[in-house]
């Protein structure tokens, strides 16, 4: 039979030389540890505080949660390319860090409506704030956010 099976990809390299490569690492590891720092202060913080416990802090904790998972999902693979100098990624390696990143990108975006919708809420039906964006409300609504992200991740990847 005349058939062929892909089971790795070729990276383009994005530096060829040894300084290059250390300032690629290094670059990338201040990105993510900055951002690995940011958001989990903004978690910790919206945990702990109690007045912070409201669905707009609610919504930014899931933001934030999300943020973290999608920086972790190509950075460290990146950094470890880097200091190693392979250039090959295996084709299941390469489908799950698709399916990942659009995963928590598309959460992402569906997450940031629904914080559309509530400051919407909070500034023109102030007196209905409380009926309309109740706790149950806002967790069936991030829910939906990150349900969707999966769904749409599912079906394009």
């Amino acid at each position: 039979p005349n058939s062929s099976f892909l089971n790795k990809f070729l990276l383009h390299a994005f530096a060829d030389t040894w300084r290059l490569q250390l300032l690629h690492f290094s670059l990338f590891l201040s990105i993510y540890v900055a951002a690995l720092l940011t958001n989990s202060l903004i978690i910790t913080a919206i945990a702990c505080d109690h007045h912070l416990h409201t669905p707009m802090y609610f919504f930014l904790l899931s933001l934030s949660l999300l943020d973290l998972g999608s920086i972790s999902v190509t950075v460290p693979k990146s950094m470890t390319n880097s200091l190693s100098n392979t250039r090959v990624i295996s084709y299941l390696g390469c489908a799950s860090q698709v399916f990942f990143l659009v995963f928590l990108l598309s959460a992402e975006y569906f997450l940031l409506t629904v914080m559309v919708y509530d400051r919407f809420v909070a500034i023109c039906r102030p007196l209905h704030y409380r009926t309309l964006l109740g706790s149950r409300a806002c967790v069936k609504m991030a829910a939906a956010a990150w349900g969707s992200g999966f769904l749409y991740a599912a079906l394009h990847t």
